[in-house]
């Protein structure tokens, strides 16, 4: 049961001191570590895999010889997808652990607050690999965020856009939204109903839910009075699956679209994979390119399953191009002073690096010479805008008995004409 404090999971320690380690320089690794933070939400099914990737970057950045030859420590905390528990967690991280780099969080109404008012306040770095609201893109245009907020994850727009191709594809003329009632919710259910009616599509009703209600059965009654052809849910596991449930019981079409934060074996356990047979899910991609299908390959290696959890491939991302441009800026430097070597990890003129401890330690080489590279991993060359935002691939996929299978692969170049489309 979510229960509303702050539950410290503990320390992880990331690896262990390679003191026979060669790879980075030829030295051996100093007896030193150094500490960064992760606030994610490691007590829900599909948030403790986004932890565990985070750990093994942490890991085989140990292995190459670490952030300026010292072992990283994570210090991992959960948030429990709560806002209040996500902000506390912050707290005791930057304030009791000393930590410059918070890796995290997931769901932008996490994210936002500890933005606001633990990262920004104490010149922290945030690299988080799931957030997606575009509130982040205006807050960093405003100048508000300091440029110290970055994210692997494409922004809610290119969701919103994929949910709107989906719907078109299938022919539905009417859709109801229910959304999570948070940052990330209100964002996604404003840009798809607007993506649905400049397709002509109607939007019979868009209602908002809230966590930890008894019932949604008053918040399904409405969105059921517009008799919609089909329903788009923008939501997370337990108020989705509890939702939907509601939904089936009350004779609500099973023609569903959903976010990726609905890709967990939660939901589809909890609804029954026969009331999901006409649905299809939608996430942002790696694109096809050999160092994604690298990443595939690391974590069979590790984890013996295939990554098809939400933001694993951006988890991975973020740890390794946060760690790099702690190194390249020393590692007691400030969350400003780390946020200004992303550039230099990232530059698409820079050498480039793969994304494994081989990958690791030639990159920490270059840049304690001076240079730069270009970090090349999971989601592909990593590239942000001086927003700190990142453009993506999409995929729509299906639930099968095993997990989820993918449906369709759509480019970069497809989100981008689309999107322009719907504008």
């Amino acid at each position: 049961m979510i229960i509303n404090k702050m539950t410290q999971i503990g320390t992880i320690t990331a690896g262990v001191l390679l003191c026979m380690s060669t790879l980075a320089t030829g030295a051996f690794a100093q007896n030193c570590s150094v500490k960064i933070g992760a606030v994610l939400p490691t007590s829900v099914d599909w948030g403790r895999p986004i932890a565990e990737v985070a750990q093994y970057a942490v890991d085989l950045a140990n292995e190459a010889g670490g952030v300026s030859g010292c072992d990283v420590n994570l210090i991992l905390r959960d948030t429990q997808v709560d806002p209040k528990v996500g902000v506390d967690a912050a707290k005791a991280l930057v304030d009791l652990d000393g930590v410059q780099l918070l890796l995290g969080a997931v769901s932008s109404g996490v994210s936002m607050p500890i933005l606001t008012s633990v990262a920004v306040p104490s010149d922290v770095l945030m690299m988080s690999c799931c957030s997606s609201s575009t509130a982040f893109t205006a807050l960093a245009q405003e100048g508000k965020s300091k440029g110290l907020f970055y994210r692997t994850f494409a922004t809610s727009g290119v969701q919103a856009a994929v949910g709107a191709m989906v719907a078109r594809d299938k022919g539905y003329g009417s859709v109801a939204i229910l959304y999570k009632n948070d940052d990330w919710g209100q964002d996604i259910s404003k840009l798809i109903a607007a993506n649905f009616e400049s397709l002509g599509i109607s939007v019979t009703s868009s209602v908002a839910l809230n966590d930890a209600q008894p019932s949604y059965r008053a918040e399904v009654t409405q969105a059921l009075k517009g008799k919609p052809e089909a329903l788009y849910l923008a939501l997370y596991p337990t108020e989705g699956a509890a939702a939907v449930r509601e939904w089936i019981s009350l004779g609500g079409t099973q023609h569903m679209i959903l976010a990726n934060s609905l890709k967990s074996d939660e939901f589809r356990d909890n609804v029954g994979l026969q009331y999901l047979g006409d649905t299809t899910g939608t996430d942002t991609a790696s694109p096809r390119t050999d160092s994604a299908s690298a990443f595939v390959d690391l974590y069979k290696a590790r984890f013996e399953s295939e990554p098809n959890g939400p933001g694993l491939s951006n988890s991975f991302d973020a740890t390794m191009v946060a760690l790099l441009a702690m190194h390249a800026a020393g590692k007691d430097a400030s969350g400003s002073q780390i946020a200004a070597q992303i550039v230099n990890v990232t530059d698409p003129n820079g050498t480039p690096v793969s994304a494994n401890a081989t990958g690791f330690a030639k990159a920490t080489g270059i840049l304690s010479s001076g240079g730069t590279v270009m970090y090349q991993g999971a989601t592909g060359n990593v590239r942000f805008d001086r927003f700190g935002d990142v453009s993506a691939p999409a995929v729509t996929w299906i639930f099968t008995d095993s997990g989820t299978q993918e449906a369709s692969y759509i480019t970069l170049e497809e989100v981008d004409k689309f999107m322009a489309l719907v504008k």
